[in-house]
């Protein structure tokens, strides 16, 4: 009995298995390998590609300032990877008779769930007669072009798509198959035929009785309008965006299609368009926050009128108030500073600016802009030294050097650098003449108060040092974890340090009252040895700032001589580079007065001249007649007298390379500031002629022996770049070249 028992078990099992078969075409063969392929092994598969798409919408970090790609997600061109058939029955990559392994090793979720469509596929594939019986293998392929796609194997994505539109022409996922091919094709820049499809699948629809969800309708009208961008289609681009955010099923990518369509209103100059779509996704109540509140800044951006601006401005200054704003802060200071930039509130704008770049988690492109903005308001406050300071902080924080706006900062930054150089020439000869003027007892009043400050400012400092070691401030590393917290004087690091700092501030002292008084000071005999040999701290030495100040004749000359032309020069700059007349004169008034070199004079009364006529002053008058009375030879008098002649006309070549060859010797003689006044004072008469390389290559050479590396650098880019054609331009890149080495 036992044994017919079992005999007829294992004729149930064995008539079962052989029922179950994926060879047999039969209804309990098609449910067995349908259930056991989805929720065996698919269920997993499409938990693992939805595991990566959540990493990839964690990681992709959008440019706000920049127009966003429709799909966030970036491929790397040079990584698409071509396929390798097997050949078979099958396709999409693999055969149909031989069991393969996945094409990609399981290292992230896409691969994961690559590996598992194909395992469903290969397994419970139900391929008899050429058709497939297991209704799950067309979402197994769906789900292995998914994968594929987005490991940026996008010709391996297509042949598994392609599998499912050709062999499952009526499964549930055919239009959406359709869609994912079209944007596979996009990725390969094949945006033609995606149109082609997209289009024909979408018409199709349109014209029969049945419908596609509104879901698959977004899809395919947002992966148009990805097409579209890829063709520089823009009128089709706006309206496939508008066509897929009239239902808004899938409310992430419908609220990034509104806020592209809301970025490209705002570079078309359309305000009440971009204002429009910016208020609607501000008040869509599904879209993720970071869209509702980017689309709020963007409306700031884009107020056509002050009442609009007006209500942006307030709804930002709520934002700021909320507590979940704060990863947004430094965006939100900046915009309202913007308005108020715009409505010439430049105080309100520079302190938001700068609570802008102290908010914290402040992104480094968000500071390039504050950094540029600040800039330019102090640029045109003629804060030249600030705007440079905060030029120079743009280019700290930039990451695209490349950038047209880094570039055009950096350029601004170089033309403030002569600049800079030549203030700090004149601040600083300036102080140490004014030092070098006072009597001995002004001087060491002067430097006794200096010093006094330093050592202030060293104890202030030290004391800081205590209290953050004390408490556990940042910044000291004396506190230890394990005793932040705890009261300080618990902590024998701590004592140790304050004892040494007390001493070293105070020296040794008895604990009783009155303890400040020098006379309280307790001192043996071993110790004042050492205090009589111990190195006395330069910084603090009264003697060590006095030895500095010059005395020789020569020394105050040179200083006077260096001054000097540094107040020509930034008249010369402020003049010609930057456009600002009352700056320009105020330094060539003031180093008229100063009794400059013979050189310096005429060209100084030449541009003051020049400013003052551009200036409608009547001390135009003034300096033309000193020109004409004092100096009624010089080309600047013929100018004046005859200023429709052309300055060509003025000087023939044989004059000037008269003058060339005398300029040439006084600088084989040395004489290289002299050089460099003179070859000034012609090129502002000479014209274009064909020996201005020469005068231009020889005031290089001249900046290289007087002045530092870096100005003689630019002054030799300037030949090489105005005249690379010329054998002076071609030597000025040759020594380029070497000092670049």
């Amino acid at each position: 009995m036992k044994y017919i028992k079992k005999i007829l078990v294992f004729t149930i099992l064995a008539t079962l298995i052989y029922a179950c078969s994926s060879k047999k075409d039969t209804i309990t063969s098609r449910n067995y390998h349908a259930m056991t392929s989805y929720f065996n092994i698919l269920f997993n598969g499409e938990e693992a590609f939805e595991e990566g798409l959540e990493g990839i919408r964690n990681s992709y970090k959008d440019d706000w300032f920049e127009q966003l790609i429709i799909e966030p997600i970036e491929f790397d061109d040079r990584k698409i990877v071509v396929a390798k058939f097997n050949g078979g029955g099958l396709g999409a990559g693999f055969g149909g008779n031989k069991k393969v392994e996945a094409e990609a090793s399981s290292g992230t979720p896409f691969d994961k769930a690559e590996e598992k469509a194909v395992k469903a596929i290969q397994l419970h594939g139900m391929n008899i007669d050429g058709l497939e019986r297991n209704s799950q293998i067309d979402d197994a392929y769906f789900l292995l072009g998914k994968a594929r796609y987005y490991t940026q194997r996008f010709v391996p994505a297509i042949e598994a798509f392609n599998y499912v539109i050709a062999n499952y022409p009526d499964a549930d996922l055919i239009a959406e198959t359709k869609i994912w091919r079209a944007k596979a094709n996009i990725r390969l820049n094949n945006e033609e035929f995606a149109i082609e499809t997209i289009n024909l699948l979408l018409k199709v629809t349109d014209t029969l009785e049945q419908d596609f969800p509104d879901l698959v309708k977004e899809k395919g009208h947002t992966a148009l309008a990805m097409a579209y961008v890829q063709s520089d289609s823009l009128q089709k681009v706006k309206k496939h965006l508008k066509l897929a955010t009239r239902t808004q099923k899938n409310r992430s990518q419908a609220a990034r299609n509104m806020f592209v369509l809301g970025q490209i209103y705002a570079k078309e100059n359309k305000k009440d368009s971009a204002v429009m779509v910016f208020n609607k996704l501000s008040n869509f109540k599904k879209a993720p926050y970071k869209y509702k509140i980017h689309a709020v800044i963007e409306l700031a951006k884009n107020s056509p009128n002050d009442s609009v601006s007006a209500v942006a401005l307030e709804r930002l200054r709520k934002l700021i108030k909320k507590r979940e704003n704060r990863p947004y802060l430094d965006e939100l200071y900046f915009q309202v500073g913007a308005i108020h930039e715009n409505y010439n509130s430049i105080k309100l704008a520079k302190e938001f600016y700068n609570n802008s770049l102290r908010a914290l988690n402040g992104t480094d492109k968000q500071k390039s802009y504050t950094y540029e903005n600040l800039g330019n308001l102090y640029f045109k406050e003629a804060a030249y030294q600030l705007a440079s300071s905060y030029y120079d902080s743009v280019l700290a924080v930039a990451t695209d050097t490349l950038d047209l706006r880094i570039r055009r900062v950096k350029r601004k930054f170089k033309n403030l650098a002569s600049l800079i150089k030549y203030e700090n020439v004149v601040a600083t000869n300036d102080s140490i003449l004014k030092i070098a003027a006072l009597p001995k007892e002004a001087q060491e009043t002067f430097f006794k108060e200096y010093i006094a400050k330093i050592k202030k400012a060293d104890e202030d400092a030290a004391q800081l040092k205590l209290n953050q070691a004390a408490f556990g401030g940042s910044g000291n590393s004396l506190q230890s974890t394990k005793n932040r917290g705890k009261w300080y004087f618990y902590n024998n690091q701590i004592l140790n340090f304050g004892k040494s700092e007390f001493k070293r501030v105070w020296g040794d002292r008895k604990l009783e009252d009155n303890w400040r008084w020098s006379s309280s000071v307790v001192f043996n005999e071993s110790e004042v040895e050492v205090a009589e040999t111990k190195t006395i701290d330069a910084k603090y030495d009264l003697e060590t700032y006095l030895k500095t100040i010059p005395t020789e004749e020569s020394s105050l000359d040179t200083l006077k001589l260096d001054r000097n032309q540094a107040l020509y020069e930034l008249g010369l700059i402020y003049k010609e580079q930057f456009k600002n007349p009352n700056l320009a004169a105020e330094r060539l008034e003031r180093v008229k007065g100063l009794n400059p070199i013979e050189p310096l004079i005429l060209p100084i009364n030449w541009h003051l001249y020049q400013i003052y006529k551009s200036l409608e002053d009547a001390k135009a008058s003034l300096y033309k007649n000193k020109i004409l009375n004092d100096y009624p030879e010089t080309i600047f008098a013929q100018i004046i007298k005859n200023p429709d002649k052309k300055i060509t006309e003025d000087k023939d070549i044989s004059e000037l390379e008269k003058q060339y060859k005398e300029l040439y010797l006084l600088y084989k003689k040395a004489r290289f500031r002299q050089v460099l006044v003179e070859t000034n004072t012609i090129l502002e008469t000479i014209g274009e002629t064909k020996l201005k390389p020469k005068f231009e290559l020889l005031k290089a050479y001249a900046i290289g022996k007087y002045l530092d590396a870096e100005t003689y650098k630019e002054a030799l880019e300037f030949v090489a770049v105005n005249y690379g054609n010329t054998e002076e331009g071609k030597k000025a890149q040759e020594i380029i070249t070497q000092l670049s080495k």
